[in-house]
């Protein structure tokens, strides 16, 4: 796959929320240039692929990274810019960092790091603190050693989020460290008292009493449910301040997030994420066998807890997709994708490599 020029990922339809009749469709393209020291392809390859891209569909934001190579981002900036085109960093926050600074592990309840998961061998990957301040700084950090003089309009914030169930239950019971217990006690939850509920109940603990196919799942536990709120309010609260700041330098900000109904599991709060961002882009992959895959991490929450009840089956169709469209649409920021009359559904381009 390496060889063959396969940058463009994928393209999302934007129409704000508040401009739906009247703004016409446009598009994202997200770039993957490879690892932050294994750039794979030139800026001319690069511009190239984009150059056959915005001839099909109408491209307004580019996102791309993570390569460090600084004037590989100048060239393919001052491409866009001259087309008429908006370039973000493609930036992870609390993952796949520890090639380019030192980060303190996000922790389960018991005090040990969850296992992470790998497609491949090498492409297993840790999820850090989101709360501990050396790592908040080292994010900016980051963006202000590599990425400064680049010429980026905006960065687009990925893995802003805790480990999924791709983890078992400790992945999202967590974290434990002390930063994350005094930020937990702040919100009015002892985190011992969740450890000794959930080792007390097991994998009821995380029995549902509710579902909404746009909230998300109530607990029947009242531990649990206090828990993931605040878990929310924590890590957003982290991703919120990092977006602030970087909107302080000048540049707009996105968000990679999980589809609604799980994003309450990894710490994603629709409602604070959205208030600090310029858009946001949930994962809506319905049949990506991979993590934030839809039925891939529903199909291991109820497979790591298969003693919780309450959970339903959901068929993980094209209505279903609309329901989360549905959940999005009172978001105060722009988004990829938005909702689409149903005519239009399958009309749009695929853009392939």
């Amino acid at each position: 796959m390496k060889k063959i020029l396969a940058i463009c990922l994928a393209a999302f339809c934007l129409c704000c929320c508040s401009h739906k009749t009247a703004q016409e469709p446009s598009f994202a393209v997200q770039v993957s240039l490879g690892g932050w020291n294994h750039a794979h392809y030139t800026p001319d390859e690069v511009i190239g692929r984009l150059s056959e891209v915005s001839d099909k569909i109408p491209v307004t934001k580019v996102i791309i990274g993570w390569t460090i190579d600084k004037e590989a981002y100048v060239k393919i900036g001052e491409y866009l810019h001259s087309h008429g085109m908006e370039m973000y960093l493609w930036l992870p926050v609390f993952a796949e960092t520890e090639e380019v600074c030192g980060n303190v592990p996000a922790v389960d309840l018991r005090g040990e790091v969850p296992r992470s998961f790998a497609l491949a061998e090498d492409e297993g990957f840790r999820f850090n603190c989101p709360t501990d301040p050396g790592n908040i700084r080292n994010i900016v950090g980051i963006y202000d050693k590599y990425f400064s003089e680049c010429g980026f309009d905006g960065v687009f914030m990925d893995r802003i989020r805790t480990q999924s169930f791709v983890s078992g239950a400790s992945g999202v019971l967590n974290c434990g460290c002390q930063e994350c217990r005094q930020a937990f006690l702040r919100e009015g939850v002892d985190l011992e008292s969740v450890l000794e509920e959930w080792e007390r109940k097991g994998d009821k603990f995380l029995s549902v009493s509710r579902y909404d196919q746009v909230g998300g799942f109530t607990f029947e536990s009242p531990v649990a449910e206090e828990f993931f709120s605040a878990k929310g309010r924590i890590v957003s609260g982290s991703v919120a301040t990092l977006a602030d700041t970087f909107r302080g330098k000048g540049l707009k900000v996105g968000m990679d997030l999980y589809a609604p109904f799980m994003a309450r599991m990894v710490g994603q709060d629709y409602g604070i994420l959205s208030e600090h961002a310029d858009f946001i882009k949930p994962m809506l992959y319905r049949k990506t066998e991979a993590p934030a895959g839809m039925g891939f991490e529903y199909g291991l929450l109820r497979s790591s807890i298969p003693d919780a009840t309450g959970y339903p089956d959901i068929a993980m169709d094209v209505d279903f997709l609309d329901t989360q469209l549905d959940g999005m649409n009172c978001v105060p920021c722009g988004r990829f994708p938005d909702q689409l009359p149903p005519r239009h559904r399958r009309d749009l381009p695929r853009v392939r490599t």
